[in-house]
């Protein structure tokens, strides 16, 4: 415990008093006398919470009054409580013994509250005052040595030693005073005649009564009394007690009778007869209060009873007959006021709610409330309850003082803000009770990455596209809000074809959209796929990824290219064939290839123009040419065809090539078939062969891996409860209605084609289809367009001239991925 001594000079004094602190259960009490100047240092607060000076105002100290007024305030420079306005002790607490001013201490950035009462010291600034400067006493001459005379009493509005301490009178020869101390310690003056008095020597008596307090130097207060002698009457009323006491009910309504006083007096007739009146200088809020029958002395209420502003009313009552000169006697009357349950309780915010961040621990403290009740004892204890369910709670932190807390984790896309209910109710019977709302907000966090509407996006794209062109759009939500819920797109780095994805497609961060930087060429790039990543702008940033495929789908941009009879660009093949040929016989065959897929690539023969168009014939599938009828000796021996092998696309695209077949005697050795036998080739030849069994050996591999594949997945999904069988395409096998797989060789024509449908017969399918050319070094395995949206992790291109003229079927339930 600190000391501080000032000296103050006030008012022609010197005082000396103590500045006292001290830390009780967390509270502080400083010791201060009243009057003390504005900026006067009441204590250094800031050293007494254990904090720096500069720490008081980066956490936001400030004082919160319980008196309403702001009496005192902080310096943030050095970090003492000084006073604010200056403290008039007898205005604060009137006559009470101890004058106590709670304050709260409120810090911020962590939030805590401080519980400091100041205790306000009395000073000798008040000196004792009479209501009255002069008192008028009449006594019959009559009247005996030792009768008392009530004296008016003085006021001291100080308190302790202070207050009013003795009363002394002027020296005379036939006066003393007498005076009586009452139960509440309160000094009542009495004049007592020593002895008789002749109102014929002398009339009238002068007398100075004295108030002094008990202050160093004392103060003092003077009224003047004067006697008047009579010679009637000489029997004054007497009441039947001097004090009288009783207690009431702050509610009591008015006309409530209070008491009934009775006084005496020996006189008969009209000395005898009396009437009750409230003493002189009674004051007015008595007058207000209280009524007197002046005739049977019945005291009623005739005003507004409060405890909380009074607890008892004190007064004298006067009875005086109706002699002449009239005879008078007093008497004390003292009324407590019962306290009644008549104050609900009030509920203070300290601290306005803070903000709560949703990731908030548990424990985390939001607001600091109070709780006040202007009823005394049971009836003015108060308690505070939260009501409802909500992830807070109220946790007691000393005397009506209450904090809220986190009770449970909270989550502010569920609910961004709460409304507390908080209910207050007291002790008192019947208790009564009063809500008041505090609404506490939920601060976002970063807690909740993006989400993408569709698990995987699969995206079909016609080569030869404009570059540039929007291929597709993302799109991904956040129900994070501001910054958290901002989102931009981007698209992880991977290769294609050896290559950046960058090259290939640019996405929009700000929308989602996906562009193509280029036009796509099928025939060089089928199917790719791409990562997209969605990201937040929180701190620390959340994403979430996505996987984009993208299918390049065929167009019929490549006319066909003639393989067999290999010629330069404008000339002409040159053909043997005997003129002892036969109908059917085979001059040659024409072999074309088409760069395109499906139905793009599929071929036919037709001839155009011929030297004698009944002899020769085009297969419209294969390309053989073939007599059609025997060659006669009329037939010229040179014979010009001009065939035209063109595709299945839309457009449809086209090729010509110009065949001369010389009709030739003694040629015993007929060009029967080319796959029997074939001319000597050249070296362009000898390489087109070379890289046609290359491709041969590779088809061949990737078709049995691609088998091996539908057979293990067959076996998957039969242990599954799914069907697989194997089954040629004009049988009448296994017709599974579900998803299947369907691996099929078409007979129906000289094309050969394999293809490789998946979907079930209610669904659209995806097929896989090989257009085979007549000659068998050339074929190809091509992926027509998909009628769906199945996605496709691998597209196969297969060349196999050694499938047979025959067609197999595999099925399965489950898709091909």
């Amino acid at each position: 415990m600190g000391i501080l001594g000032m000296k103050i000079l006030h008012k022609r004094a010197f005082w000396l008093f103590f500045l006292l602190w001290n830390t009780i259960q967390a509270q502080i009490r400083y010791t201060i006398p009243e009057e003390l100047k504005e900026g006067a240092v009441v204590g250094n607060i800031a050293e007494d919470l254990g904090l720096k000076a500069s720490e008081i105002f980066v956490r936001k100290l400030r004082i919160a009054s319980e008196a309403g007024k702001q009496y005192f305030s902080v310096d943030l420079r050095r970090g003492e409580l000084v006073v604010n306005e200056r403290i008039d002790r007898e205005n604060l607490c009137g006559q009470s013994a101890s004058c106590l001013l709670p304050l709260q201490v409120v810090i911020e950035e962590p939030l805590q509250l401080y519980r400091v009462e100041v205790e306000v010291q009395d000073i000798n600034d008040n000196g004792p005052i009479f209501l009255s400067t002069e008192r008028v006493l009449n006594v019959a001459e009559s009247t005996t040595s030792g009768a008392r005379f009530l004296l008016t009493s003085a006021k001291d509005p100080d308190v302790g030693s202070n207050s009013l301490s003795s009363y002394k009178l002027n020296k005379n020869d036939f006066f003393s005073l007498n005076v009586k101390t009452n139960k509440d310690g309160t000094k009542i003056p009495e004049l007592l005649l020593q002895k008789a008095l002749d109102r014929e020597k002398q009339a009238v008596h002068h007398l100075v009564l004295t108030a002094i307090d008990g202050g160093n130097p004392a103060r003092s207060g003077t009224t003047d009394v004067t006697v008047q002698v009579l010679d009637i009457n000489d029997n004054a009323p007497i009441f039947e007690k001097s004090l009288y006491e009783c207690s009431l009910l702050e509610n009591s309504p008015k006309s409530t009778v209070v008491i009934i006083v009775k006084a005496g007096d020996t006189d008969e007739g009209a000395n005898g007869a009396m009437q009750y009146t409230f003493a002189e200088q009674t004051p007015d809020f008595i007058h207000e209060m209280f009524s007197i029958d002046s005739e049977s002395g019945q005291i009623t209420v005739t005003g507004n009873l409060d405890y909380e502003e009074s607890h008892t009313y004190e007064f004298n009552v006067r009875a005086t007959d109706k002699g002449i000169p009239a005879m008078e006697g007093h008497c004390s009357i003292r009324v407590e006021i019962l306290d009644v349950n008549d104050n609900a309780p009030e509920i203070v915010l300290t601290s306005s709610p803070n903000p709560v961040k949703e990731d908030a621990s548990l424990g985390t403290v939001v607001a600091l409330i109070g709780a006040k009740d202007l009823d005394s004892v049971e009836n003015g204890k108060v308690s505070l309850s939260l009501i409802g369910e909500h992830p807070f709670k109220l946790k007691p932190s000393y005397a009506d003082n209450y904090a809220i807390l986190t009770d449970s984790e909270l989550d502010r896309e569920l609910f961004s803000e709460y409304k507390l209910t908080i209910v207050a109710f007291d002790s008192g019977s019947p208790p009564l009770t009063s809500k008041k709302e505090v609404i506490v907000r939920v601060l976002d966090v970063n807690d909740n990455p993006p989400v993408f509407s569709q698990p995987s996006y699969t995206v079909y794209v016609r080569e030869n596209n404009a570059a540039g062109s929007i291929m597709c759009s993302v799109s991904a939500s956040d129900p994070d809000i501001g910054e958290n819920a901002k989102i931009s797109y981007s698209i992880l780095d991977s290769k294609v074809q050896d290559v950046s994805v960058s090259s290939y497609i640019y996405i929009n961060s700000d929308n989602g959209s996906i562009y193509s930087m280029h036009s796509f060429d099928y025939e060089k790039l089928k199917v790719f796929q791409i990562q997209v990543q969605a990201k937040d702008r929180g701190s620390p940033s959340l994403s979430s990824n996505v996987t984009v495929h993208v299918f390049i789908l065929d167009q019929n941009d490549n006319a066909p290219a003639v393989i067999y009879p290999s010629t330069v660009m404008g000339s002409v093949s040159h053909q043997k064939m005997p003129r002892s040929a036969k109908a059917g016989h085979l001059a040659t065959k024409i072999s074309a290839v088409d760069a395109d897929s499906g139905h793009n690539a599929w071929i036919s023969y037709r001839l155009v123009e011929a030297t004698d168009s009944s002899l020769f014939s085009v297969n419209l599938y294969t390309g053989e040419v073939r007599t059609k009828r025997a060659v006669s000796e009329q037939d010229d021996s040179s014979q010009r065809l001009l065939i035209e092998i063109q595709d299945n696309g839309e457009p449809a695209q086209s090729a010509t090539v110009t065949v001369n077949i010389l009709l030739e005697d003694g040629l015993h050795e007929p060009i029967s078939d080319f796959r029997q036998k074939t001319p000597e080739p050249s070296k362009r030849n000898s390489k087109i062969t070379f890289y046609l069994i290359i491709s041969l050996a590779s088809v061949s591999v990737l078709s049995l891996l691609t088998f091996l594949i539908l057979v293990v997945k067959c076996v998957r999904n039969s242990r599954s409860s799914s069907s697989c069988c194997i089954r040629r395409a004009d049988s009448d096998g296994y017709k599974n209605p579900n998803r299947n797989l369907q691996l099929q060789l078409n007979t129906d024509g000289p094309i050969k084609y394999v293809e490789v449908l998946g979907g079930d017969m209610l669904s659209q399918s995806q097929s896989f289809r090989s257009c085979l050319s007549p000659v068998s070094e050339f074929s190809d395995f091509t992926l027509v367009k998909p009628s769906s949206t199945t996605d496709f992790k691998d597209m196969i291109n297969v060349l196999d001239a050694s499938l047979p003229d025959s067609a197999w079927t595999f099925e399965s339930q489950q898709s091909c991925s």
